[in-house]
């Protein structure tokens, strides 16, 4: 990873946090709370896609919440969440487009939540997508080109990224 080439810095796009409750009712009602004060934003709802009976599962009902979030808020977000993690991850957890995903088992380990026996403990994942500045002419609607190669970033640029920006030891 260069310093010199500020185009060349990976930079934190988003990280999506998703509560998977696989049931609708009162256990999603919870989920979303726990979401809206973790993050302090409105989660919305994630449907199911496939019918699974074994499960109790029907297609296009609401089994879970998640929340996007970007900027400052992501990375403050972002930074709590690997501080309970003790900032060590896995090199399995990076995809091949340098994307990484983690899981909290207890929602009680972020700060000022505490353990309700009325509501249960609850996990959570987390999804951090990286990108390089210029991804928006590959999105753009006029013009539109393909990405190139050294623009992507790959898995050994975002575990280097990941160890510089926010102290990760990865395994």
């Amino acid at each position: 990873m260069t310093a010199e080439n500020p185009m060349r810095r990976p930079r934190v796009d988003k990280v999506v946090v998703h509560m998977g409750v696989g049931e609708s009712g009162e256990r999603l009602m919870n989920g979303e709370e726990l979401i809206r004060r973790i993050t302090t934003q409105t989660p919305v709802r994630t449907i199911a896609k496939k019918t699974q009976p074994a499960f109790g599962i029907r297609k296009g009902a609401p089994i879970g919440a998640k929340v996007t979030l970007r900027g400052e808020t992501a990375e403050t977000f972002l930074k709590t969440s690997l501080d309970i993690l003790e900032r060590v991850l896995f090199a399995s957890q990076f995809d091949r487009n340098g994307n990484v995903s983690f899981g909290i088992e207890e929602h009680t380990d972020y700060p000022g939540m505490a353990y309700d026996p009325k509501i249960g403990i609850y996990g959570m994942d987390i999804n951090v997508v990286l990108e390089r500045p210029g991804v928006r002419i590959a999105r753009r609607r006029e013009q539109q080109k393909k990405l190139p190669n050294r623009q992507r970033v790959t898995k050994e640029d975002a575990i280097a990224f990941m160890t510089e920006a926010f102290g990760v030891e990865v395994q």
